[in-house]
């Protein structure tokens, strides 16, 4: 078998071991929660036979390994089970939550991705001087502050002050295009200054470590110009760690968004989520966390694959 192959199909399957131990944390972490599911559910007041009667409903009497294989296979089959709190199916729920946070990364991936590769070149290029420092400087900054300070600054400067956008990111299907990018306008700011400086200071030092091979100082005897150099000679030779950091920072726009949803009210994942933490329901709870899970597990095992089909030696073996 080709060595790729090979080499692929252990990612894979590495990817596959990963999800079933993060599914096992989930579970597990998710029943040695302080309380009771039933009292919480009926209340205070609720008399003993109601609650021995909806731990039974609940299968919470069942042994903890028969629950966990029960709602990991229904979860492969595509059923998460119903919602303590209000009967609803989770898996529909969770869809349209999932679609609204995807939409939320993927506008922010679309301006932070070209912009740090485009930043990361340009510190290259004038390294160790004025534009070199200024860029490492402030992306340097937007990193060190957290998020959710930045988007309590926006929501009062942008959004109270000047009026520019909404500090609400609420959408529905009914507005158009425009209304939600009108909408979602702050926290994707705020997203991006997150990721932006990872990716961007990991594309310098990938592309100045190129720049020390002994074909990069061929291209610059010939005259060639120094964005050509970095841009159509080492830039391609640092492909595979760029893209591990930066799916590394997709995974972190889908996953790592609950904060940002909160501050601004956005309906995504990360709202739901956090909505049925504090009602204690428990089954939204570990379906949240097992598509946050699968979604970064995916996305990382997706970095691993390119970075082995960008490697020469390994597309042509001796």
């Amino acid at each position: 078998m080709h060595p790729i192959l090979i080499l692929v199909s252990q990612r894979i399957a590495l990817g596959l071991l990963l999800l079933f131990a993060a599914s096992v944390l989930i579970f597990a972490g998710t029943m040695i929660l302080p309380g009771d599911v039933a009292q919480s559910i009926l209340g205070q007041s609720a008399t003993p036979e109601a609650l021995a009667n909806l731990r039974a409903e609940l299968g919470l009497n069942d042994p903890p390994v028969t629950r966990y294989f029960a709602w990991l296979f229904g979860a492969m089959q595509g059923d998460l089970g119903t919602a303590l709190t209000n009967g609803q199916d989770i898996a529909s729920s969770l869809g349209r939550r999932l679609e609204n946070t995807l939409f939320l990364a993927f506008c922010a991936a679309i301006v932070a991705v070209p912009l740090a590769i485009f930043l990361g070149l340009l510190a290259v290029r004038y390294r160790n001087r004025w534009p070199d420092k200024l860029i490492s400087g402030v992306t340097l900054a937007s990193i060190s502050i957290p998020e959710f300070l930045i988007g309590y600054l926006l929501v009062y400067f942008v959004a109270v002050k000047l009026g520019l956008f909404s500090s609400v990111s609420m959408i529905n299907d009914s507005m158009s295009l425009g209304d939600k990018l009108s909408a979602i306008a702050l926290p994707v700011a705020v997203l991006v200054l997150v990721v932006l400086a990872h990716m961007m200071r990991m594309t310098r030092a990938a592309i100045l470590n190129v720049m020390q091979s002994a074909y990069i100082e061929t291209a610059e005897l010939k005259g060639l110009s120094g964005f050509n150099v970095i841009f159509r000679h080492a830039f391609p030779n640092a492909i595979a760690p760029i893209v591990n950091v930066v799916m590394l920072n997709l995974a972190y726009l889908v996953v790592g968004v609950v904060v940002v949803e909160v501050v601004f009210v956005y309906p995504g994942m990360g709202q739901y989520l956090v909505d049925h933490v504090s009602k204690r329901d428990v089954p939204v709870v570990q379906a949240c966390g097992l598509v946050f899970a699968a979604v970064y597990i995916g996305l990382n095992m997706v970095a691993d694959i390119v970075a082995i089909l960008s490697n020469p030696r390994l597309r042509h073996p001796k």
